[in-house]
């Protein structure tokens, strides 16, 4: 069996308020090997997001560890954890990946520069393969729903990553422009990537090769 290209070993993580403890994720472990789409899902506050911030490296499990294509990601400064996002992970985020003052073609190239040398297709390139050419010059806020999330995925995919993290990337797009972007998560991972999506969408779900389902910070 493949050895996998993202690998997370029990997973904790708590939050304090007050006196208060608050398991955000208990013990939670998941691997994902090349070529694999793997959907998350389950009611909110469960802590799909919690899970993809410590697969990203953006936020640190209190136990556990993360590995990805082999490597340690977890439990090492930042500057370190950025290195590895910036070659092997690529992140479509609710929050967006964007940055307003930059164009469309700008902000792809902005990754692109932390990326290997082989991995870079031409930004140009990369926005038509999502369908977005014609506006690589617009800026952000001059992007519909729909262009925007075709944008942000051509960003996360600057890279060319190992491993795509994807929270809720057709939350608010509409039927057709879901099919498309669900159409272009399979064709990434089926170039040899592994990729994870928090999703509500049953599309979604229905797309990928495995749904895991959370529940109070463990696999239901």
């Amino acid at each position: 069996m493949a050895t996998p290209v993202l690998s997370a070993r029990s997973l904790y993580r708590f939050f304090r308020a007050g006196e208060e403890e608050t398991f955000a994720l208990q013990g939670v472990g998941l691997e994902v090997r090349r070529g694999e789409t793997v959907a998350v899902t389950g009611p909110s506050g469960s802590g799909k997001t919690t899970l993809l911030n410590c697969l990203a490296g953006l936020d640190e499990p209190d136990g556990g560890t993360v590995r990805v294509v082999g490597e340690r990601l977890s439990h090492r400064a930042e500057r370190e954890r950025g290195g590895i996002r910036a070659r092997h992970i690529g992140m479509l985020f609710q929050t967006g990946n964007l940055l307003d003052h930059l164009t469309v073609r700008d902000n792809v190239a902005l990754v692109q520069r932390l990326a290997p040398a082989q991995a870079r297709m031409p930004p140009q390139e990369l926005l038509e393969r999502v369908g977005i050419g014609p506006r690589a010059g617009a800026l952000p806020g001059e992007l519909s729903g729909g262009e925007a999330a075709r944008a942000g995925l051509a960003v996360a995919l600057a890279n060319a990553p190992d491993v795509l993290l994807a929270d809720e990337p057709t939350g608010e797009v509409d039927a057709e422009t879901e099919r498309r972007l669900l159409a272009l998560l399979r064709e990434h991972a089926a170039a040899g990537a592994a990729v994870v999506v928090v999703t509500h969408s049953r599309a979604v779900a229905g797309a990928a090769d495995r749904v895991l389902r959370l529940r109070d910070g463990r696999w239901a």
